[in-house]
């Protein structure tokens, strides 16, 4: 195994890191639980989403880096593109994202629309200056597995964040992020 440089972790307790901050924070649908996270997903899309938490990302021209979080359905989703995951964001902007997202009544892994039948998952965003892998790691597995692989634009003001969007109107659907994590391979 490559060895693993840690660079930046929150546990999600008590508190967040104050290097964190909030996209259109709404303080009512969200909230620290024992366990990490805790979301409200609700109607949106990448660019409208509610409670994004967004982050400085890793220099990339610096190396390979992983970006890693458990994400956790405490309500099977219900709504057609219903997701919470990972997005990367160049200069403001949504440009990639690795979610747990149903499509068409079933969860899959996207990017690679994998299957996904468990209620927990840890997904593991590779990066490097030009290129990404999303992985993922279904709930009670050791190994990550790879989803998909492509290009990444220019490092810009590059950011992480963890998101969740496309909920029902009015729903209680809450998904819990756990363990975030940032590595240098």
């Amino acid at each position: 195994m490559p060895s693993e440089e840690l660079v930046f972790q929150d546990s999600f307790t008590n508190t967040l890191d104050p290097s964190w901050s909030w996209l259109r924070e709404d303080p009512n649908l969200w909230r620290i639980a024992d366990q990490g996270l805790e979301i409200c997903v609700q109607p949106g899309k990448a660019d409208t989403v509610i409670n994004a938490l967004v982050r400085e990302a890793p220099d990339r021209t610096q190396g390979t880096y992983a970006i890693e979080v458990t994400v956790h359905n405490h309500t099977l989703p219900t709504e057609q593109y219903e997701q919470a995951g990972i997005t990367w964001y160049v200069d403001g902007k949504p440009v990639f994202k690795e979610v747990k997202e149903l499509i068409d009544g079933d969860l899959y892994i996207i990017p690679g629309k994998l299957p996904m039948r468990t209620q927990s998952v840890r997904l593991r965003l590779v990066v490097t200056s030009d290129a990404w892998i999303a992985q993922y790691r279904p709930e009670g597995e050791a190994q990550f597995k790879n989803a998909a692989e492509g290009e990444l634009t220019t490092p810009g003001k590059d950011q992480v964040s963890l998101q969740c969007y496309n909920g029902p109107e009015g729903s209680d659907h809450w998904i819990r992020f756990e363990d975030f994590r940032i590595t240098k391979l």
